[in-house]
């Protein structure tokens, strides 16, 4: 399932600025992770953008979490 989730995010130079986004579309990675800051369950988010499938919002997790693990090597 991790493969299938990471295939999800898409980044493309010529949409939304180069930021990821879900499956070539334009709704953004960043969207979705600011909904679910807001409060918003994954029922609402589908609700809002009904072209998303659960597994968009997990990969949008996903993806998030492998962000926030990036290690930071510190300048000598």
């Amino acid at each position: 399932m991790k493969n299938n989730l990471q295939d999800r995010i898409t980044f493309n130079p010529e949409q939304c600025g180069g930021k990821p986004c879900i499956r070539g579309m334009r709704i953004r990675v960043s969207d979705v992770l600011s909904l679910l800051a807001n409060g918003l369950s994954n029922e609402q988010i589908l609700e809002e953008f009904p072209q998303l499938e659960g597994e968009d919002i997990y990969a949008c997790l996903h993806y998030a979490a492998n962000r926030a693990n990036h290690a930071v090597v510190k300048a000598a």
